[in-house]
C-alpha cells in the first residue's frame, strides 16, 4: 500500500484560500470539501486539507493554533517539473493576494522561491535537476 500525506493548514476565510490556490492551479476533492474544511489535491498522494480555525483547533488537546503571519512551524516545499514553472507559481501566488516570503535562490542544480499564502503559510516551489536528483549512474 503507497501512503498518502494530508497536510493540514489552518486558515481564516474559506472563500479567500479556495480562490487562492484554484488560482494557482489547484484542485479540490467535493467529496472531502465543506464550510469547514477543503481537500486541496496537489497530487495521486498528497492532499492539503485547509481547516478553518475553530475546525482546526477542535483537533488540538491543551495547544493553540500558531500565527503563521508572527512564526513558522512548517515549510511546505511542493516540487516543479522546471525553473520556469516555479517562477510562473510564484508569479501566480503574488497576482492573487500571496507575498513573496524571499528572493529566488538559484544553485545551478536546484533553483526555489517561496511566498506566503494569505494566511501567512510559507511555500517553497523547487525545481532539481534530475540528474542531481538520481545521481551518477552505478
Amino acid at each position: 500500500m503507497s501512503r498518502k500525506i494530508f497536510v493540514n493548514l489552518p486558515i481564516e476565510d474559506m472563500a479567500r484560500s479556495q480562490a487562492f490556490f484554484r488560482a494557482l492551479g489547484f484542485d479540490f476533492n467535493p467529496q472531502f470539501t465543506n464550510e469547514q474544511g477543503a481537500c486541496m489535491v496537489v497530487s495521486e498522494d498528497i492532499f492539503v486539507m485547509l481547516l478553518v480555525k475553530p475546525f482546526f483547533q477542535s483537533f488540538l488537546r491543551g495547544t493553540t493554533i500558531a500565527d503563521a503571519r508572527q512564526s513558522t512551524e512548517v515549510l511546505v516545499a511542493l516540487s516543479c517539473e522546471s525553473r520556469a514553472e516555479v517562477d510562473e507559481l510564484v508569479r501566480k501566488a503574488l497576482a492573487h493576494g500571496g507575498r513573496s516570503a524571499r528572493d529566488p535562490e538559484d544553485h545551478g542544480f536546484m533553483y526555489a522561491h517561496a511566498f506566503c499564502d494569505p494566511d501567512g503559510h510559507i511555500w517553497e516551489p523547487v525545481w532539481m535537476d534530475p540528474a542531481a536528483v538520481d545521481g551518477p549512474p552505478n
